[in-house]
């Protein structure tokens, strides 16, 4: 089976149960993804003192895209309508989510970028 394959296999539900597989997946990396573009802005912002900011950041970005593309995958190729059991409602909800994964992670990249001095430019 391909990768692009056996992502639309698991996006429509088809792989590992009914059809609100793929839109709690995909609520699930966009939730993934906030948590971490929260716990990255807390790093970036001098609250929490453990990790890397920037690291935390991309992966908050990521997480973000892979949860708004996997529910909208799976709004596209869901049939029938809210109500009928087929994770439409909750792929249209990780939309969402996922958006504010990658604006969460933009925002602490911006904010770490002004914080960290080597990146400054120099002085001529």
């Amino acid at each position: 089976m391909s990768a692009s394959a056996a992502v639309m296999a698991a996006v429509e539900g088809g792989i590992i149960g009914d059809g609100r597989t793929g839109a709690n997946l995909a609520l699930g990396v966009g939730l993934i993804g906030v948590a971490v573009g929260l716990a990255a802005l807390g790093r970036a912002r001098g609250r929490i003192g453990f990790g890397d900011a920037r690291s935390g950041a991309m992966w908050a970005v990521v997480a973000g895209i892979a949860g708004t593309v996997l529910g909208v995958l799976h709004a596209a190729t869901t049939s029938g309508g809210p109500g009928t059991g087929n994770g439409l409602v909750g792929a249209i909800a990780a939309v969402p989510l996922g958006i504010g994964a990658v604006l969460l992670g933009r925002r602490t990249l911006a904010r770490s970028r002004r914080a960290d001095p080597t990146t400054a430019r120099p002085q001529v």
